[in-house]
């Protein structure tokens, strides 16, 4: 029974798993547990899409590329601590990400550079701290913010349309209220 888990395990995780980490099976539907810590990795790994845990911490990763977490949906648990992150304007998608995803993994990152920013908690980066970045969001987020914003642009037109016919009906129910009066009064009573 321990030979055939061992050899089911590789087909279930096979070629997701990156070379230089190690996976686990959290069950079928569970999803897969990714251990990429102190492996020296410089740059993120294509990761399972099933990931639910993912060990980062103890490597040399100084940013994560934008959009590169987004596909991990299932993802539960993150650890990315002891990393030099360099706190310049790459790193506003990690803490972007993380203050959505995980508030006590976004505390416990502290920046390695540039000197200046050398072990301030991500968490507390502001704009003033980063200088001036042309492109703060991934491209998918740009998408999104014209997407809201064309739908907030329909929004506000259906509701002037709407409050425009609000008025014009207003104005037409009196004219048929005062045109039927007029209408009365001009028929003859005959009893």
């Amino acid at each position: 029974a321990v030979l055939g888990c061992a050899l089911l395990l590789p087909m279930v995780l096979g070629e997701d798993c990156p070379s230089q980490c190690s996976c686990w099976s959290l069950g079928e539907p569970w999803g897969t547990g990714v251990d990429c810590s102190s492996r020296g990795l410089r740059a993120l790994p294509a990761l399972p899409r099933l990931t639910r845990r993912l060990h980062l911490h103890n490597n040399s990763l100084a940013s994560i590329p934008a959009g590169a977490l987004d596909s991990l949906g299932h993802l539960q648990e993150l650890q990315l601590w002891d990393n030099p992150w360099h706190c310049d304007c790459h790193i506003v998608y990690l803490k972007l990400w993380l203050q959505d995803f995980s508030a006590p993994a976004l505390a416990r990152l502290r920046c390695a550079s540039p000197a200046p920013l050398r072990m301030k908690p991500l968490g507390q980066l502001t704009g003033n701290d980063l200088g001036v970045c042309t492109r703060l969001l991934p491209t998918k987020s740009l998408q999104f913010f014209w997407r809201d914003l064309i739908l907030i642009a329909v929004a506000v037109i259906t509701l002037l349309l709407v409050a425009w016919a609000l008025k014009f009906s207003k104005k037409l129910v009196c004219q048929l209220s005062l045109g039927s009066r007029r209408l009365r009064r001009s028929i003859p009573k005959t009893h």
